[in-house]
C-alpha cells in the first residue's frame, strides 16, 4: 500500500567484473534492483529540472523532494543523500558516540555490506544476533543491551532493515517494530529504520509507510532501488535530526551541488513506481515457484515476501559461484550469497518473460549435473 498521492504532479551489490557493458545491455539482469534504468518520463524531469546550489539549500528541485517525502511519510523534514549507506551512517554518527554498541540483526546492511563504516568511521560496534527470517523481536533484543557501567559498551542505537535484503526480502509485522520501538524508547534508546525497500515491505502488507516507520526516531529509504530513480535516498526525521544530519553529510563529502537534476527523477520515482512494485513481487513468487520445482534447488517460499529471491543450490553439485558463471553466458544475470546459495531480485527492467528465460536457462545448466549423480 502506498499512502502518497499518486495524481500530483511528478516531480549492494556491485556489477562483477567480469560482466561487460554490453552483456548488461542485453541481458536478463537479476542480480539486484539497482541495477534499473531511469524511465523516460525520469529523463524528462532531469532534462528540464530547476536546479540552484542545495548546500545552500538554494535548490528548488531538491526541497520539493524533501518536502513531498516529508509528507508522505508524516515526517518534519528529510534530506537528500547520495545513497542509502550515507544515509545510515549519518543516522548511526547523530544518535551515537564513539565507543557505542548498535544492535542490529547478523546479516543487516549495516553490518555486512557499508564497507565497516559503522565502525571505521562511527566509531561504533555492532552487536548483532541471527534469526533465520531476520526479523528481530524485543525478546531477541532486550539480552543484548548493555546495563550500564564503566567496564561495558554501551548500547546506543537499535536498527531495524525492513524489507530485509539478506533474509529473502522479509518484512516487519508492524506489531513487532512498533513493539521494539516502544521498549527501546522505555529504556531512553532510539530506533533506526534502515528502510531501503520500505515501499516494497508497504505494498506487500498492505499498510502505508508513514503507519510502518511512524514510532521509529528516523528512517532512510532509497529511490535508486525498486522505485527505479538513478541516484539517491531520503532520510527522515525531527527538524532538529534533520538539522545535524545535513551537517554530518556535509562532513562526509556528501554535499552536492545542482543535485537538482538527480532530485527530478527522485520525484518521479517517489510518485509513480509505488504503484508498480506488486508487478515485481507477482513475477518474485513466479520466479520462486518455477526454481521451486527444478532438481537440486530448494527455495522457502514463505520467506518470498517482496522482490528478492535466494535459493540454496546444494544438491546440484556445483557451488552458486559456478552457477552463476555458467547463468551469465546465456546472458542472465545473478549474484551469488553464499557457497551454495544464489540471489535473484526482480524490478521494472525484468517483464514475465524474462524470467522464464531466466528458469529456462537454469533448467539447462542444472540438469545434466543432476542426471549424473
Amino acid at each position: 500500500m502506498y499512502s502518497g498521492n499518486l495524481t500530483r504532479p511528478s516531480a549492494e551489490l556491485e556489477r562483477p567484473a567480469s560482466v561487460s557493458l554490453a552483456a548488461a545491455q542485453f541481458a536478463v539482469d537479476l542480480r539486484s534492483d539497482t541495477v534499473t534504468r531511469p524511465t523516460p518520463e525520469m529523463r524528462e524531469a532531469m532534462f528540464h529540472a530547476v536546479v540552484g546550489d542545495d548546500v545552500y539549500g538554494e535548490d528548488p528541485t531538491v526541497n520539493l523532494l524533501q518536502s513531498r517525502a516529508a509528507e508522505i511519510f508524516h515526517r518534519e523534514a528529510a534530506l537528500f543523500v547520495p545513497s542509502g549507506s550515507m544515509g545510515n551512517l549519518i543516522a548511526i554518527q547523530v544518535w551515537t558516540r564513539h565507543g557505542h554498541e548498535v544492535i542490529c540483526e547478523e546479516r543487516g546492511h549495516i553490518h555486512q555490506f557499508e564497507m565497516g563504516s559503522i565502525s571505521a568511521i562511527a566509531g561504533c560496534m555492532p552487536r548483532t544476533t541471527y534469526i533465520d527470517d531476520g526479523i528481530l523481536t524485543w525478546e531477541l533484543i532486550e539480552p543484548l543491551l548493555r546495563p550500564k557501567s564503566r567496564y561495558a559498551a554501551q548500547t546506543g542505537l537499535i536498527s531495524l532493515e525492513n524489507s530485509h535484503n539478506m533474509a529473502g526480502g522479509t518484512v516487519y509485522p508492524c506489531e513487532i517494530a512498533e513493539e521494539i520501538c516502544d521498549r527501546a524508547h522505555e529504556n531512553g534508546l532510539p530506533v533506526h529504520l534502515d528502510g531501503a525497500r520500505i515501499f516494497n515491505a508497504s505494498v506487500a502488507l498492505g499498510r502505508g509507510v508513514a503507519e510502518l516507520t511512524g514510532k521509529f526516531d528516523s528512517v532512510m529509504f532509497c529511490l535508486s532501488k525498486g522505485l527505479g530513480a538513478p541516484v539517491g535516498s531520503l532520510l527522515l526525521g525531527s527538524h532538529e535530526f534533520i538539522d545535524k544530519a545535513r551537517t554530518a553529510r556535509k562532513l562526509l563529502g556528501g554535499g552536492m551541488r545542482q543535485a537538482g537534476i538527480l532530485a527530478a527523477a527522485g520525484l518521479v520515482a517517489l510518485e509513480k513506481s509505488p504503484a508498480r512494485l506488486h508487478e515485481d513481487h507477482a513475477n518474485a513468487r513466479y520466479l520462486a515457484e518455477g526454481l521451486s520445482q527444478l532438481p537440486g534447488v530448494r527455495v522457502d517460499l514463505a520467506k518470498v515476501q517482496t522482490n528478492i529471491v535466494i535459493f540454496d543450490v546444494s544438491d546440484t553439485s556445483r557451488s552458486a559461484a559456478e552457477l552463476s558463471a555458467a547463468l551469465e553466458k546465456r546472458q542472465i544475470l545473478a549474484n551469488a550469497t553464499g557457497k551454495f546459495a544464489l540471489r535473484m531480485v526482480t524490478h521494472c527492467d525484468v517483464d514475465r518473460a524474462g524470467i522464464d528465460r531466466a528458469l529456462a536457462a537454469f533448467r539447462e545448466i542444472a540438469a545434466p549435473h543432476i542426471a549424473d549423480r
